[in-house]
This record gives structure tokens, C-alpha cells and sequence, in this order.
């Protein structure tokens, strides 16, 4: 069986508030951009999304706009997509797609968020299907067999994050995990809002550490 952890949202804090607009979610991302080439972005990667001007002000400690998402998913596309899979998706990970249609630019172990077009339940994806039978032939797995497959894959790479229908809080959330098939490590979060949050925390965390 996986181990499971849990994170929970501190009550009252409004850094931790559930993200559902995509105005919320273009400020979000906006200042995940800004911290994500400060604390993660190589000198190759900044050199591809930066000019010089932009270098330079981020050599000297300044802070730099701009825009590392998509462009925002059309509601009909949208629409088409939770068609598709028959559900509805939930309010925190609609509000993001209507701000950006996937995102790509992590530091963990993500190739990014899907487009909505590209979502797709995880016993259907190719490496969805094949880590499922893999847990599935070991005896004690069934829980989590069983949580892949009624699972949606949001984001795909050496992890998975996914969402769970299944489990929906009285916000219309629905229970995310961070799941990490090389160590067989789950994380539940509350939502696909919080979940995406704790990149961008951990990306402070490394910048406060670089800072002592």
C-alpha cells in the first residue's frame, strides 16, 4: 500500500484561500512566474524567457513580469472536455483553465498540467494504465488501485497529480494527490487549488534558504 499524507489548509489564512476565479488565478500564476525564474529557472531556461533588460533587472535582486502560462482555455473547449470525461470539474480547477489553458514551468518532478483537451482519467493514460497494473499485481494495493482508476490525471511527469471526483468537500472541491510512483508516496491536498500552492511554497522555501 502507498503511504499517504495529508496537508490541510490553515483556517483564516488568505494565502491558503481556495482559488477559483480565473482574476485570482492569473494574480496567482503571475507571482509564481516571478518567484519560479528567480528560485528554479537555469541560465539556459532564463535566457530563453528573458531579454536582456529583463537579465539584468533580475540580476540585481528586481522583480520580473511576465507571463509563463498558456493562453486561457475557451469555455467551449472547456465545456467539451468535461463533457468528454462526464463530470463537472470542480470550481478551483475551471477558474485555471479559464486563466491558462495548462502550465509547464515547474520545480518538482512535472512536465506540467494538462490543457483541458488533454485531461484524461489515469487507467486511460499510457502511463497511467501502466503504473495501475503495476500496483495491481501486488498484493495489498486494491485501495489505491481503486484510486487510480476512478482518478482524474490533471498532470503528468515523473509524479502524477490527480484528482479524485469521488471525494468532494462542501466548496465542490474535489480531493487532490500528489503521487510519486518511484517511492509509492501519496499527498492528499484539498483541492487542486491547494495542491498547486504547495509548488509555490516550496519555491519560497528554497529562496528563503538561499537567502541565509
Amino acid at each position: 500500500m502507498i503511504g499517504m499524507s495529508e496537508t490541510t489548509d490553515p483556517e483564516g489564512n488568505e494565502v491558503a484561500a481556495v482559488l477559483t476565479t480565473p482574476e485570482a488565478w492569473r494574480d496567482f500564476l503571475q507571482r509564481y512566474g516571478e518567484l519560479y525564474v528567480k528560485v528554479c529557472a537555469d541560465e539556459e531556461e532564463l535566457g530563453d524567457l528573458l531579454d536582456e533588460d529583463q537579465l539584468e533587472a533580475l540580476d540585481q535582486g528586481g522583480n520580473v513580469e511576465l507571463w509563463l502560462g498558456e493562453a486561457p482555455a475557451r469555455k467551449e473547449a472547456l465545456a467539451a472536455a468535461e463533457e468528454r470525461l462526464g463530470v463537472r470539474f470542480p470550481p478551483s480547477l475551471r477558474g485555471f483553465f479559464l486563466a491558462s489553458d495548462g502550465w509547464t514551468r515547474f520545480d518538482d518532478h512535472l512536465d506540467g498540467v494538462h490543457p483541458c483537451g488533454s485531461v484524461e482519467w489515469m487507467r486511460d493514460s499510457e502511463a497511467g494504465s501502466r503504473v495501475t497494473a503495476t500496483y495491481a499485481s501486488i498484493p495489498g494495493n486494491e485501495e489505491d488501485v481503486e484510486l487510480f482508476r476512478r482518478s482524474i490525471e490533471i498532470a503528468r511527469g515523473e509524479d502524477f497529480w490527480l484528482l479524485d471526483p469521488t471525494d468532494v468537500g462542501p466548496d465542490g472541491e474535489w480531493a487532490a494527490y500528489e503521487f510519486a510512483p518511484k517511492y509509492g508516496d501519496a499527498t492528499q491536498h484539498p483541492s487542486f487549488s491547494a495542491l498547486f500552492r504547495s509548488g509555490y511554497e516550496s519555491m519560497e522555501e528554497d529562496a528563503d534558504e538561499d537567502m541565509d
